[in-house]
């Protein structure tokens, strides 16, 4: 079952995504959310885990607006390429500044986690992790205005 529903997807997101600069962006946050998640994996404590979790399962909402952004540039101006259509290039910009904010949030927090389990909780300085997950869904907000500017 497994198989049939991964390939399901996938044709699903090439269908919606296509090929090209849309579906990178997609896949390139979805990568950084990814390296998120694996920062909370074996975290012992519980307080740092839990912290760490509110702000990961925050940043993993905002994947289904990124996903429905790619899908409506990619219904807009489809790529197949490399090529960032000109009309929405500040779209794929603030995409991709969105992923890079994100990626340097999973830095911080794997930061944090060492602090956290170095010398405890109130050293983990959460609220860096905390600034830049705001700064991810800052990026995509941005990403969604500039989108509603070519509808």
């Amino acid at each position: 079952m497994g198989l049939f529903s991964t390939a399901r997807n996938a044709r699903r997101d090439a269908k919606e995504l296509g090929d090209g600069v849309w579906r990178r962006a997609y896949d390139r946050f979805g990568r950084s959310l990814d390296r998120v998640h694996q920062v909370l994996e074996g975290i012992e404590d519980d307080d740092l885990h839990n912290a760490l979790i509110l702000i990961a399962n925050h940043l993993a909402e905002l994947q289904s607006r990124v996903r429905a952004i790619c899908v409506e540039a990619q219904a807009k101006n489809p790529s197949t390429g490399d090529n960032v259509p000109h009309e929405l290039y500040a779209v794929h910009r603030m995409l991709s500044k969105a992923a890079n904010d994100l990626a340097t949030t999973a830095q911080v927090a794997a930061m944090s986690r060492l602090d956290g389990e170095r010398w405890g909780y109130a050293s983990a300085g959460l609220e860096n992790v905390a600034m830049r997950a705001d700064l991810v869904a800052e990026g995509i907000s941005a990403a969604e205005a500039e989108m509603a500017k070519h509808r």
